[in-house]
C-alpha cells in the first residue's frame, strides 16, 4: 500500500554520524524489501549501487505500480538518485512524475499535476557540491571547536584532528557524539520545563 499524499514532496536526510532517512507527505518511506530487496543496509543516493536502487523502487512504487517500479529501478537510480549528492535534499513528486511520463507510464489516480520546465535531473544536479569532512560538519552543527570536542569526548585533541584528516570517526567515537548530543536535548527540555515551573510561580 502507497502512502497517503499528503504534501507530494520526497525529503532525505543523512545525519552527521551516517544514518538516512528518507520521508515522503513528511511519513518515513518504507523500505518495502518484501517486495524489492536491492540492500540490506536501507536507502542511500549519490552513485549508482544497491542503497540507491532500493531507494528509486519505493520513491516510484508511490506513483506507479510494482511492476513499473520493479522495471525502472535501476535506470530512475542511474538518471537521478546518484545525483542526489548532498545530506539533505528535496524532490517534488512532479518531478519525479516527470521522468515517469517520459518512460511511458501512466502515474496512478490523485498524484499531483506536472509542473512545467522543472526536469529532475537539472535539479537534482544543483545538489552536487564538494564532499564534506565529518569532523568539521560535527563541531560546526554544535557550535565547538575541535579543541572542545575533545574536551567533550575526553581524548587528546590529537585524536580529533586524526579523525579530521582520515575524514572518519570510529564506531564508539560516534556513539559518544550520539550520547552528547541526546543529553543536550534533554537538558534543554529539562531548562524549558524549569522557566515554564517559573512563570506559573510568578503568574
Amino acid at each position: 500500500m502507497t502512502i497517503a499524499r499528503n504534501n507530494h514532496v520526497f525529503k532525505g536526510h543523512k545525519t552527521l554520524l551516517g544514518s538516512r532517512y528518507v520521508t515522503y507527505g513528511e511519513v518515513e518511506l518504507p523500505t518495502l524489501y518484501e517486495l524489492f530487496a536491492q540492500s540490506k543496509d536501507g536507502f542511500d543516493w549519490g552513485y549508482n549501487g544497491s542503497g540507491p536502487t532500493q531507494l528509486a523502487f519505493s520513491m516510484l512504487y508511490q506513483l506507479t505500480n510494482l511492476e513499473f517500479a520493479k522495471e525502472n529501478a535501476s535506470k530512475f537510480a542511474n538518471d537521478v538518485i546518484r545525483s542526489l549528492n548532498s545530506r539533505d535534499w528535496l524532490l517534488s513528486a512532479a518531478d519525479v512524475l516527470e521522468w515517469i511520463n517520459k518512460h511511458g507510464q501512466t502515474p496512478l489516480e490523485n498524484t499531483p499535476l506536472l509542473q512545467e520546465n522543472t526536469p529532475v535531473i537539472k535539479k537534482a544536479k544543483k545538489a552536487k557540491r564538494a564532499k564534506n569532512n565529518v569532523v568539521k560538519d560535527v563541531c560546526k552543527e554544535l557550535g565547538i571547536t575541535q579543541k572542545h570536542l575533545a574536551e567533550i569526548l575526553e581524548v587528546p585533541e590529537g585524536t580529533i584532528s586524526s579523525w579530521a584528516v582520515k575524514n572518519e570517526i570510529p564506531r564508539l567515537g560516534k556513539k559518544a557524539i550520539e550520547f552528547y548530543i541526546q543529553n543536550q536535548k534533554n537538558q534543554k527540555i529539562v531548562d524549558s520545563y524549569r522557566n515554564f515551573q517559573q512563570l506559573l510561580q510568578v503568574s
